[in-house]
C-alpha cells in the first residue's frame, strides 16, 4: 500500500476524531448552558413571587391609618429598583450578579424595616390578610435560597466543562465562557430576620 494512502487514512481518522470531540464538546456545553438558563429562570421566578407578595403587602399596609409614609416609600422604591435589573443568563457577568444582589439586598432591608414598624399598629398585627402575606413571604425567602443554591449547582458542571483543558480551547472557538457563581451579600442568604419590640 502506498505511503500517501496510509497518511491520508491516518489524517482522516484524526480529523474524524477531532470532529467528534468538537461536536461532543459543543453539544454538552449547549446542554449544560441550558441547565444554567433554567436554574436562573427559577431564581427570577422566586424573586418575582417575592416582588408580587411585597406589592400586596404594601397595599394592605397602606390601609392602616397614619402608617409611616417614609417606610412605605422606601419599600416601593426598593421594589422598583429590584424589578428593573434584568440579567440574561447567556452572558451573565460577575458585575451583573453583584448589581442584582445589591438591589435585592436593598429590598430585603426595606422590607425588614417595614415589618418591624408594623408592630406599632395593632390593627395590622390582627389583619389576617397581612399575616397570610407575611407567612408567604417567609416561605418565598426559603424558595429564593433554594433557587440560588440550585443555580450555583448548575454553574459548576458547565464551568468544569468549558474551563478544563483541552475543552478550554474549543470553548474559545465556540464562544463559551465561564459563568460566575451567585455570591450573596453577607447575611443575604438567610431569610429576613424580624425582631419585634413588644414594649412599644
Amino acid at each position: 500500500m502506498k505511503k500517501w494512502i496510509i497518511g491520508l487514512i491516518v489524517l482522516a481518522i484524526i480529523g474524524f476524531g477531532v470532529y467528534n470531540w468538537a461536536v461532543g464538546f459543543n453539544n454538552k456545553a449547549i446542554n449544560l448552558n441550558e441547565n444554567v438558563s433554567e436554574a436562573w429562570g427559577n431564581v427570577q421566578t422566586a424573586y418575582q413571587r417575592r416582588n408580587d407578595l411585597i406589592g400586596n403587602l404594601v397595599n394592605t399596609v397602606k390601609g392602616a391609618a397614619d402608617f409611616e409614609r417614609n417606610t412605605l416609600t422606601d419599600v416601593i422604591e426598593a421594589r422598583a429598583k429590584a424589578t428593573s435589573v434584568n440579567i440574561n443568563p447567556e452572558n451573565i457577568t460577575p458585575e451583573q450578579l453583584e448589581q442584582f444582589n445589591q438591589v435585592q439586598g436593598g429590598l430585603s432591608s426595606a422590607l425588614s424595616r417595614l415589618l418591624v414598624s408594623v408592630e406599632r399598629y395593632p390593627e395590622l398585627k390582627a389583619n389576617q390578610n397581612f399575616l397570610k402575606l407575611q407567612d408567604e413571604l417567609t416561605s418565598t425567602e426559603n424558595s429564593i435560597q433554594t433557587a440560588r443554591v440550585r443555580f450555583n449547582e448548575a454553574i459548576k458542571p458547565y464551568n468544569n466543562h468549558v474551563k478544563t483543558f483541552p475543552n478550554s480551547i474549543l470553548a474559545g472557538w465556540f464562544g463559551f465562557e465561564g459563568k460566575p457563581y451567585f455570591d450573596a451579600e453577607a447575611g443575604a442568604e438567610k431569610p429576613v430576620d424580624v425582631e419585634f419590640d413588644f414594649d412599644k
